[in-house]
């Protein structure tokens, strides 16, 4: 039976900060790979290295060493524009927060990624209206930014990472600063979107009861990777939680 397609894959990767303070190790020597169909949770305290982790991933930073191959490309063997080209059609990231043009309605913000791959104007809005649809947001296609509710915001932020169907959807917090149903709700979408076999999806967060619906979950600590738990169906929430801590 084959495996699913290797959507990305990080060997030996290091990144070092400078800030006022010196020097940080923001990732230190982390190899980790991400197939279709899987959903994999990064868990660590504040400055675990969970950001930049997801930032290597989508070539949104430069790695100090190792590899990164996205899509089959390795990202070190391609220049600054080839490797936007390849995120715009690999990666769909959801910021925590959001990063939604005020000025935008909704069906715009998630038709943007559409129009900046010179997609037409018909097609984006198309395509928009589709998601926004599946979605259950139809009612929201009209609406800006500050008329959403914070959940609302981020189901949209989602919504746009999905235009234009990418393989790898990344995640930074998605359910940080939401009510608890709100949280299930989106954390349910991302589950869903994971079991319908085509995507893969790798969510950072702080919530270990939202990082236990993962299939595995990666602890991160001061950059490195310090424990990765592969998760089994149907077993007890509170004995997968003491596994994580």
């Amino acid at each position: 039976m084959n495996q699913p397609e290797l959507l990305v894959q990080i060997d030996g990767v290091s990144k070092r900060f400078q800030s006022a303070g010196g020097a940080v190790q923001a990732v230190n020597d982390v190899s980790v790979a991400v197939r279709a169909g899987e959903m994999v949770a990064l868990v660590g305290p504040t400055g675990s290295g969970k950001t930049t982790l997801l930032s290597l991933m989508a070539g949104l930073e430069e790695p100090d060493a190792g590899a990164i191959t996205l899509l089959g490309r390795r990202l070190d063997e391609l220049n600054a524009d080839r490797v936007t080209d390849l995120r715009s059609q690999a990666v769909g990231f959801v910021y925590q927060r959001f990063n939604l043009f005020p000025g935008f309605t909704v069906r715009e913000n998630v038709g943007l990624p559409l129009r900046l791959m010179l997609r037409p104007p018909f097609d984006a809005h198309q395509r928009s209206g589709q998601i926004l649809t599946d979605l259950g947001l139809d009612e929201l296609a009209a609406r800006y930014p500050g008329e959403l509710s914070t959940g609302q915001q981020q189901l949209a932020a989602i919504a746009r990472a999905l235009a234009a169907n990418p393989p790898l959807i990344l995640a930074d917090e998605p359910t940080a600063n939401l009510d608890t149903n709100t949280a299930r709700q989106i954390m349910a979408r991302l589950r869903a979107l994971a079991d319908e076999g085509q995507h893969g999806v790798v969510i950072a967060t702080h919530d270990l009861r939202m990082a236990s619906q993962a299939d595995r979950v990666l602890n991160l600590r001061d950059g490195a990777l310090v424990k990765e738990t592969v998760m089994q169906p149907g077993r007890a929430t509170r004995e997968v939680l003491a596994e994580l801590m």
